[in-house]
């Protein structure tokens, strides 16, 4: 109690404070799902190869130690060869205690090594086993090898990115990977909830194909009324060609983007840019009327962008009620004020990198403070207190299990 006599409330814990989670997956899809547990407060053992993960070893290439970084915060790294009998061994002792097991190898890597799904269930029916591969492990393509430039290709995102006259594109985000790994989360949670009403674990699976196809929703529905008439790709304009303007238009210094779903959103663009008679113009009196005139608007907005700077542009835009934004380079992102006030991002003195910028989690939880961010951690760093103070094995132990390849 206050001094005032009144109850204290106890502070409030991150949703999966007590949770342990055995993080044995690598590069983006499986690494971002058990960031967002660690930053929901799950308490995160990332098991490695004693090579480190793909990711971590891609470092010496360049370009890699940042996306490590960021995936891989607040989590406690450990080395285990799983190839050899006594590393399998320790990821028993490990799963005995743990919550959550995630893993994103090929389809039946796990049940090779003699530690699959079934036989950690039996070890730990209370154990929910998450598990992300390309295709998923049913199906013809379940053997195929994935990677998010292959998984953009079959799920059709390449050949609806860039413009009808012009090769497909890629699209510049790893979108297959992380569709993934969020629906991977949503998954393990779903079945973390259902635990608590059962008391029973339960094996769950995402494929990255499965996760990304619902995101190409006006493409598809571009092809459901049009047929074959549908274009593959439509450049910057919306995806189904429903909504007019929606585009990129150019300014004196760079480009921004447009959008007005509704009638309402382009009388006001009309207002801004000095042209209210034009509502009376039968090409722009309502949606249908714009997208048959689409060439007509992006004409008429163009001429009044390209005379003014993109920040003025999305001001003027922003203040009359339009969706709009300038096109900015990720050096600009990196300093987003929205996002640095809320935490979303957060500058870092990272013992590898210095002072980098990373991410927090999207996933606010309203009356707690985000978890702050803990630095990646070099490979094996928490070996000592995770098979030693945890596990209860004693330092002579660890030595031998070093001297014998295991960790």
């Amino acid at each position: 109690m206050n001094e005032r006599g009144s109850m204290q409330k106890a502070p409030q814990k991150l949703p999966l404070d007590g949770i342990v989670v055995i993080d044995l997956s690598h590069v983006y899809n499986g690494p971002y799902a058990t960031f967002l547990m660690a930053m929901a407060g799950a308490e995160v053992i990332k098991v490695e190869p004693l090579g480190g993960e793909h990711l971590r070893s891609r470092g010496d290439m360049g370009g890699a130690d940042l996306p490590f970084a960021m995936l891989n915060s607040n989590k406690k790294p450990v080395t285990l060869n799983l190839k050899e009998a006594a590393g399998r061994a320790l990821l028993t002792e490990l799963v005995q205690r743990a919550d959550i097991l995630v893993e994103n190898f090929a389809p039946g890597v796990m049940d090779r090594l003699g530690v699959g799904a079934a036989q950690l269930l039996e070890i730990n029916p209370r154990l929910i086993y998450g598990s992300s591969s390309g295709y998923g492990k049913s199906g013809p393509y379940r053997d195929y090898p994935a990677m998010d430039l292959v998984m953009q290709a079959m799920c059709g995102v390449i050949d609806s990115t860039g413009y009808p006259d012009q090769p497909p594109v890629k699209a510049g985000a790893a979108i297959c990977d992380f569709m993934a790994g969020i629906h991977l989360y949503g998954a393990i949670m779903t079945a973390l909830y259902e635990r608590t009403q059962t008391g029973q674990g339960r094996v769950v699976e995402v494929s990255m194909q499965d996760a990304t196809f619902a995101s190409l929703a006006s493409n598809l529905g571009m092809l459901h009324a049009r047929g074959d008439a549908a274009p593959a790709r439509t450049g910057n304009r919306h995806g189904g060609l429903g909504i007019s303007p929606y585009n990129v238009y150019p300014t004196v210094d760079g480009y921004v983007v447009l959008n007005a779903p509704g009638d309402r959103h382009f009388y006001a663009i009309l207002d801004v840019i000095g042209c209210p008679e034009l509502k009376n113009d039968p090409r722009f009196a309502n949606r249908s009327a714009r997208v048959a005139h689409t060439a007509d608007v992006d004409n008429l907005i163009e001429s009044w962008t390209r005379k003014m700077k993109k920040d003025e542009v999305a001001e003027r835009m922003l203040n009359g009620k339009v969706p709009c934004a300038p096109v900015r380079k990720l050096q600009e992102v990196l300093q987003d004020k929205n996002m640095h006030a809320r935490g979303s991002l957060q500058t870092v003195d990272h013992p590898l990198l210095g002072s980098v910028v990373l991410p927090g989690s999207p996933l606010v939880f309203e009356g707690v403070e985000r978890r702050p961010i803990e630095p990646s951690l070099p490979l094996g760093a928490s070996n000592d207190q995770i098979f030693g103070e945890w596990l209860g094995h004693s330092a002579e132990e660890l030595a031998q299990l070093r001297a014998q390849g295991v960790i």
